[in-house]
């Protein structure tokens, strides 16, 4: 009998291996379209990778050669309506603060009163709302079932909701030198159910600040190659610390180890987020 249960168990995990892999086409799906904020749309290539729509331009030299960045506060021009203006702004405060942590790693952050050799400014062009009904009925199912069967559920396929997202990178005289469309919907597996309208987009935005950071922190298509290591200062940075640039106080701290707990239990964002630490 209990060479039996044993088999059972090594069978378990591959067969919930081949399901996880399946639950990844369960995703909401966000079209990729041009808004109206960026100075140019020409020259940009189709990229992204298996969740990310994207396309891209990265002047490599120009932006490889540029020692400071300020960061103007991202605005929304979102074509779907009726978002609690509260906890639109914790979503694009949230993509400031990110951005500020990635640029971090190579790029000295000034103040938006400062100049800089790059000025960088995201515009939220499209919200897909996350059905707030859904998420709070998918983490009490995933809590149950999860209890019942020792391993971790999947999220229900529906109501998931998604971001997109454009943005610029340009310099002291005007010039574009990088610019990024990106959008991405929560999928079942890796984005957390949160009851919350904005809750996909709000966790989704950390997704989007790693990748312009790291398309202008190496000059390069940033969804080709390996994922970087996080930096320490990125690692203290989300778990609740101090940023490494004072001019990325403006954007507060990250919700940290709270944060994380609220996620896991599906909580909305604002009840750890306290979102900028400055008025704009």
């Amino acid at each position: 009998m209990i060479s039996m249960l044993r088999r059972l168990e090594m069978l378990r995990w591959p067969a919930f291996g081949v399901v996880l892999l399946s639950c990844l086409s369960g995703c909401a799906s966000v079209p990729l379209s041009e808004g109206t904020s960026l100075s140019s749309y020409d020259g940009m290539n189709p990229s992204g990778g298996t969740l990310t729509r994207a396309k891209l331009r990265v002047d490599s030299p120009p932006v490889l050669a540029a020692q400071t960045v300020r960061i103007v506060p991202t605005s929304a021009l979102i074509y779907s309506r009726g978002f609690d203006p509260g906890e639109l702004a914790l979503v694009t405060n949230a993509i400031d603060r990110a951005l500020c942590t990635g640029l971090s790693d190579r790029f000295k952050i000034v103040a938006t009163s400062q100049p800089a050799d790059l000025t960088v400014r995201a515009t939220v062009t499209n919200i897909v709302a996350t059905n707030r009904s859904v998420a709070a009925t998918s983490t009490v199912a995933s809590f149950g079932a999860s209890a019942a069967l020792g391993i971790p559920i999947p999220r229900l396929p529906i109501g998931l909701g998604g971001l997109a997202i454009e943005a610029e990178a340009i310099d002291g005289n005007g010039s574009q030198r990088a610019a990024l469309l990106w959008s991405r919907g929560a999928n079942m597996i890796t984005t957390r159910a949160r009851v919350s309208a904005v809750g996909d987009a709000y966790s989704l935005s950390s997704a989007f600040a790693t990748d312009f950071s790291r398309m202008l922190v190496t000059g390069k298509d940033p969804f080709k190659g390996m994922p970087a290591i996080p930096s320490m200062q990125r690692l203290r940075a989300s778990l609740g610390g101090d940023p490494k640039y004072d001019a990325c106080k403006a954007f507060g701290t990250a919700p940290g180890i709270p944060g994380l707990v609220a996620a896991r239990f599906g909580l909305p964002p604002a009840w750890t987020d306290k979102g900028a630490a400055t008025s704009r």
